[in-house]
């Protein structure tokens, strides 16, 4: 089996998460291989790389994607698109609204009407060195999540203590769309028990892969 972790903002391929969950796999599931990519890049080639790594992957082994927050977004992107199993951490479920936090308006309205402008205009770097431009911020707004295309392939793991985005909010979503939700109560955004979770991951992911 593979597993790609998609890590979120601010992160990179060394997140602390990825790196608990190669480690605990290695130790337990040897025959699972571990991938940890680095998706600093503007959301378009996140999208296409993870679509081209998951399909190639999976014709060699069942593959399932666990991806955190902004990584949870990407993963049900690419789930709807490959029909792949994923497992979603904190999932960001609105990041052309999350994301408008690095930005205002005047910024946005400025370049309404000019792509390239959007394009070079910098709203904020991340510590792995993806530029969030304004035309990211419309990438996102134009590939929205309105739908789950497979909810049996797709569990969610949420923290209602989530600081930075509204559990509630991605809660309702998932569940709506039929997809299994698992709330926890209290707990942070950045999963910091992840560790002890892990036996519990593993054995969702499995479910999922089955």
């Amino acid at each position: 089996m593979n597993i790609v972790y998609v890590h979120g903002l601010d992160s990179d391929a060394n997140s602390m998460k990825g790196l608990l969950l190669a480690e605990y796999c290695e130790k337990h599931y040897p025959s699972i291989t571990v991938h940890r990519p680095d998706l600093n890049q503007a959301p378009e080639q996140v999208f296409s790389y993870l679509t081209s790594l998951v399909t190639k992957l999976s014709q060699e082994a069942k593959t399932v994607l666990i991806g955190s927050s902004l990584g949870g977004y990407f993963s049900t992107l690419v789930s709807n698109h490959t029909g792949c199993s994923a497992l979603l951490l904190n999932p960001s479920t609105q990041p052309h609204l999350t994301l408008q936090r690095f930005s205002d308006e005047e910024s946005l309205d400025d370049t309404a009407t000019d792509d390239e402008l959007a394009k070079q205009q910098v709203l904020y770097t991340t510590t792995g060195g993806w530029a969030i431009t304004i035309a990211d911020l419309r990438w996102f707004a134009k590939h929205q999540l309105s739908s789950i295309t497979y909810p049996n392939k797709l569990a969610a793991l949420i923290k209602e203590g989530d600081e930075l985005l509204d559990a509630s909010l991605s809660a309702q979503f998932y569940s709506e769309q039929g997809a299994r939700v698992i709330l926890q109560k209290e707990g942070d955004h950045r999963f910091s028990d992840f560790a002890e979770h892990l036996p519990r991951v593993m054995e969702l992911v499995q479910q999922l892969a089955s």
